[in-house]
This record gives C-alpha cells, structure tokens and sequence, in this order.
C-alpha cells in the first residue's frame, strides 16, 4: 500500500509499505477514508520529537471503514464506517476505567522511553514515533487499531464524513480543553492558538455556557474564522499587548480560563507581553543549543494575563523541557492547572449528539482535500499556513 513516511526532519515521501495485518485477537484493519494533518504532526517533522526513525508512518486524525477484524473484536462490523480516536485505550486498565484513556497502562509497547523521560509510561499514539508505541500513523490506505472494541466508534448516518474526521482528534481535543476550564456561565475564556484544536476549544466554551470566548492569533484567516464559525472576539498578537488588551476587554480583571492550543512550538510575537520583546530569541536559541527543548511563550503569557484563582487548560502538546517558568506568578496567583492529551473515547458520543443537533459542525477545518500522493506538498502548505490553510485532509 501506499503511506507518507518520515525520513528525516522537513523530509517526508510517499513510498509503498507492507499491508497492515491483524497481530492480535482485539485488532482491526480500517481502510482510511480521510485522514487530516495536526499541528502537532509539525512537532514531530521538524525534529522537535526525538524518537521518529525512518520509515516510520505519520497521522492520527482519520476515518474509514472496518474490512478486516480479530476473533474478540465484538461490537464492529465489517463494512462499518467509524472513526478512531487518536490516542489509544486497552479499555480495561486503571486509568481506561476511570475515562483517563490518554494515560493507558497498557497500549504503549515501549513503555522505556516515557518512563526515563516522564518517570511513568502514557498512551501510545497512532503515528506519533516510537516514544509513543511506534504505531503506524493513518496517511496510508490501510491502518491497523488495537483494542479497536475501545478506540473505533461507527459514524451516525446523518453526520458526513467532513464532519466525522474531526471527532478523532481535534473535536475531542479542543472539547476537552474547554471541559479541563471548569467553565461557569458568565466566564471570560480566552484561547491561544486558533488552529483546528482552538477553533473546537472556542465553540465548546459556548456550549459549556462561557460569556465571551477571546481567541489569541496572529493569522488573518484563522482570526476570520475565530470570528465568523466559533463566535469570538479575537486578538492579533502581532499587532497588540495581549496582556494589555486582555486586562482592558475585562475591566482589568484577566479571563477566568486561558486554554493553549498551541503547545511546544509557540511564537512570542514582538509584543506580545510586555518586557519580553527578545522572548522568541532567547527560545530559539536555546532550543538550537539543546538547552530546551519546548518554546513556552504561550503558558508564561497565559500565567501573567490570567485572573487571580482562574484555570490554565493544556492541550497544546510538550514533550520535553522548558526554561523561564514564572511559577511565583503560578503560585501566588493561586492558579489552577488541568492538562493532558485528550481522553477522546470519554467524548465521541456526546459530540456527535453536538453535531447532530446543529450545535457544533466542524466541517469548516477542512480548507483543502488533497490525494494521498500529494501528501508532502499539503503539509508544506499547512506549515507555512498558506492558502488559508486550516486544515489538509487526504483522501487515499
């Protein structure tokens, strides 16, 4: 079959791949239907995800039908069209039992690289390197799911699939991020990032009963579609203090819940806080010299411009080390910090009732569908964030 590996940093090939086989009782063999780049894909092209080896298969974000399905598999069917979440449950450890499915005891088969970083092994990944379980990503025409009993759900008949896709990853992620914010009606959110993972985090603030949802970027069209599909007041960090501008749109108050959806890799903008116009400099630098690892311009903005008592929401992904950490501001301030990847199983059912009540249609990600070959060329474009690129979804 046809897949889109990765072969070193910024170089990604279409190449033909072994079949997928079933290699356990609780296994099956999807062929994909779309299947969406993530931001957090970027993470692992530009190198910022130290355990991808050559070869390996990228993407976490798809849909397709069941062919093929092992002996235990019972509530699947071939023929059934489903999507998977990204992050992997076994469905019966501790944490599954507790809908903690992102911190499964069980899905990672190589548990040594998290527990010497992380001191305890997480989830493993579809796509996500080998720190993650080495799973085979879904650009490619077929995957296997293990546990799929857990990680497959089937796709109600009056939901498409653009709108479907979505519900592996970025819908859960961002719904997860608002629900982490313990939103109280008549709360301030504000959002960084309004890419796919935003962009859900700034509609699940509303239905979750937020007054004003604020989304933070710096690119026209995502602030566009900020505005136009989630409803928010949005703010151009290039172009403002965001700390100032927040401080002013709430009577000098700060939101009552800052979401990051962005993650490892954020941009600090020339003024963005004030004092840190060198921010990004001194980020980058140390990043190029292996003295850190992440680039935390978003949680230090989010700690100086949240309200006293108020929740910072984490769904932006991190993966190693940060410098220059404000934790008095953290501490004094009494803020509160939920995080985590997304335990998306806990969501699938009650965002499809979103979706087909009218309530939420995440349709709008998909800005380009491009075939499977041309898999190299749309993750350039959704890196340099051209064409008003939200989303690329690839139809093998």
């Amino acid at each position: 079959m046809r897949a889109l590996c990765w072969n070193g940093v910024n170089d990604l090939r279409v190449e033909r791949v072994p079949d997928p086989t079933i290699l356990g009782p609780q296994d099956a063999i999807i062929k994909v239907g779309l299947s969406s780049v993530c931001g957090s894909d970027l993470h692992l092209i530009g190198g910022y995800v130290p355990t991808m080896r050559a070869g390996d298969i990228i993407g976490h974000e798809f849909l397709g039908e069941v062919v093929e399905k092992g002996p235990e598999v019972t509530r699947l069917n071939r023929g059934d069209r489903v999507i998977t979440v990204s992050i992997i449950g076994c469905g019966k450890c501790w944490h599954c039992e507790h809908e903690e499915f992102s911190l499964c005891d069980n899905s990672n088969p190589q548990p040594a690289f998290e527990e010497a970083a992380y001191g305890h092994c997480t989830a493993g990944i579809f796509g996500y390197s080998h720190a993650f379980g080495g799973y085979a990503g879904s650009h490619a025409e077929y995957i296997r799911v293990p546990f799929a009993d857990t990680n497959c759900f089937r796709v109600p008949e009056g939901v498409t699939d653009e709108q479907a896709v979505f519900v592996s990853d970025a819908v859960p992620t961002g719904y997860m991020a608002a629900d982490m914010g313990n939103i109280k009606p008549g709360d301030v959110v504000a959002v960084w990032g309004c890419g796919g993972v935003g962009q859900m985090a700034m509609k699940s603030a509303y239905l979750m009963g937020a007054e004003r949802v604020i989304g933070i970027d710096r690119i026209p069209d995502r602030l566009r579609a900020a505005q136009m599909k989630a409803g928010a007041e949005t703010l151009d960090y290039s172009r403002v203090d965001v700390y100032d501008a927040l401080l002013a749109m709430t009577g000098g108050r700060g939101p009552d819940v800052c979401i990051d959806a962005v993650g490892m890799e954020a941009d600090s903008g020339a003024s963005s806080i004030k004092g840190l116009a060198m921010e990004d400099l001194y980020d980058r630098g140390k990043q190029v010299l292996r003295l850190e690892s992440d680039r935390p311009a978003v949680l230090r903005q989010m700690i100086q411009c949240c309200r006293k008592g108020g929740t910072l929401s984490i769904v932006g992904v991190y993966g190693g080390l940060i410098d220059k950490f404000p934790m008095g501001a953290a501490m004094n301030k009494a803020l509160t910090f939920r995080m985590g990847q997304q335990h998306g199983q806990r969501y699938v059912k009650r965002l499809f009732e979103h979706i087909e009540k009218g309530e939420l249609d995440p349709a709008y990600l998909l800005t380009h569908k491009w075939a499977l070959d041309d898999a190299p060329q749309g993750y350039r474009m959704f890196k340099e964030k051209a064409d008003d690129c939200m989303r690329v979804v690839f139809a093998p």
